[in-house]
Order: structure tokens, then sequence, then C-alpha cells
């Protein structure tokens, strides 16, 4: 009797092994399951520029960021929760300097809608390198970082998409310019004899960007296509706030915030440009405009 008991509990624990092991294989086999749901576009297009999916290896790059994107559905859903925060300010600026709405999805690609600061230094929403933002006009010091300013840095990127635009008459390659600096480009194209995007060849990043850039817009614009539902509810919405004008020194900012009857944690998430506890005077003739809630 003991024997069979030992057999029939061997066999119970072999039985367990397999489903165990059957249940992991589902399991680590369901992300691939579910990108292979999906399959790029036959047409995608930037600024109404399009992407020429014939040519075999221009395809081969697409997929690459397309099914990666989707590999990654909680970066998606955090893209499109941030969208709601920032895309209507990013949206009217585009609209009043009359460019491509499209540009939007630069920032998505540049930051994930974030405030990091990379391994070069770059930092904000639109990742300005410290040179290129002052060029710009931004106060980057150490009180002040208007990088980190969402509608400064917004104006400041647009306008050099712009100057990019401005001197190849393509927003791809405005865009590709943004990315590894108009001059490179410049350069690029007349070493290559080229103004197409798609016939340069560019290091890496920048030959990926563009396309990162078109699939994120192409995610994003169709979001329950790739099996994300979600509602504008869920979206993240824009701050609101009020603006108050100082045109001296602030000694203590947690002071200044008790005064106008918020606090310093509410002031520093409004204002992410101010870097210290204090801001020195303001430029000659110009004023602090800090955001605090209505």
């Amino acid at each position: 009797m003991i024997k069979i008991f030992l057999v029939i509990l061997m066999l119970f624990f072999i039985s367990c092994s397999k489903g165990s092991n059957s249940q992991e294989t589902k399991t680590l086999s369901s992300p691939s399951n579910y990108l292979l749901q999906y399959t790029l576009p036959d047409k995608l297009f930037f600024c109404g520029e399009r992407v020429p999916l014939e040519i075999e290896e221009v395809r081969e790059r697409a997929e690459r960021e397309f099914y990666l994107n989707l590999q990654s559905p909680g970066q998606i859903i955090i893209y499109l929760k941030r969208a709601g925060r920032f895309f209507p300010m990013f949206e009217k600026k585009l609209m009043e300097n009359n460019v491509p709405d499209d540009l939007k999805f630069l920032s998505v690609a540049e930051s994930a809608l974030y405030m990091p600061r990379s391994s070069k230094d770059a930092v904000g929403l639109w990742q300005f390198i410290p040179k290129t933002g002052k060029n710009m006009g931004l106060q980057i010091d150490e009180y002040v970082d208007e990088r980190r300013h969402p509608e400064k840095s917004t104006q400041a990127a647009i306008e050099y998409l712009i100057m990019g635009y401005k001197s190849s008459k393509s927003w791809m390659l405005a865009a590709a310019g943004y990315n590894m600096g108009h001059e490179n480009l410049s350069d690029n194209l007349k070493f290559q004899n080229s103004d197409n995007f798609f016939d340069l060849f560019l290091n890496e990043e920048t030959s990926r960007y563009i396309l990162r850039i078109v699939i994120v817009k192409e995610i994003m614009q169709n979001p329950q296509k790739y099996g994300f539902e979600l509602g504008p509810n869920q979206q993240y919405k824009p701050f609101k706030y009020k603006i108050v004008s100082e045109s001296g020194a602030i000694t203590n900012l947690n002071d200044w915030a008790k005064k106008h009857k918020t606090t310093y944690k509410e002031v520093k998430l409004l204002n992410p440009w101010i870097l210290q506890r204090s801001l020195p005077a303001p430029p000659k003739g110009k004023f602090w405009e800090i955001a605090i809630p209505k």
C-alpha cells in the first residue's frame, strides 16, 4: 500500500509540474501573440510627407519602431495620459505659429512628455541642450532653467523647427535637424547631394528618430486600433493656474507661496523652471511670471 501511495504521489507532482510549465510557456508567449495581431499600416505620413514604405530598408526600420513601441504598452498608456495635459497647449502654439500639428509628436519622442535630463544634459519636454536653449532665447542659469518652462520651451522648439524648415523646405528634414543639429544635417545634405531624408545615410539615432515619431503618431492617433481603450477622463488634465508677476527678488519662495495662499510644493510643481528656493531680481525691464493654483 505504501508503494502504491508513493507512486500516486509522484504522478501527482509530475502532473502539477507539467501544468506549471505549460502555464509559464503560455505567459511568456503572450506578448508575441499580442504583437502579431498587428501589422504596419500601408501608408504613413508626417506633416503631409509620405514615408516610402515600398523601400524594403525603410519598411524594415519602420517595423522595428512599430513593434518595439507596441512591446511597451505601459509606456504607450503613459504617453496617452500625459498627452491630455500637454497636447492642448502644444496644439494652440503650433496653430498660432501656422506650422503642422504633427510636430507635437516630437516632444513624445524626445521626452515622453516628461521633464528628464539626458546624458548629454538635454532637459525638458523638448530636450534642449544648454547651448541651443540659450541660442533660442531661453534663460538658463543656477536659478532659472526655461528649458523646463512648458510654454517657453515649446515656443523655442517651434522656432527652431521653423529655422530648419526654411533651410530644407521639408518638415522631416527639419525634425532630423532638430535631433542632430541643423548644421550637421546641412553638411550631410551637401555631402550626399540629396534633399530627401530617406535617401540619406545618417547616424543611427537620427535614422531611427523620424520613424519613431511617425510610429508614435500612428499609435497615439489610433489607440483603439492597437488595443488601448483610454477614455478622455483617464487622461491627465492640464494644470489650472493664474499668473502672478513679480518685478523684484523673492528671497524665500515658501514665504512667498504662503503670502499667495498656496504652498511651496504647488509653486514648484507649476513652475518647474524655478530651480532654487529663491529667485533673484529679474533682468531689467522684465518680470517673473509665476503660476499659482486658481
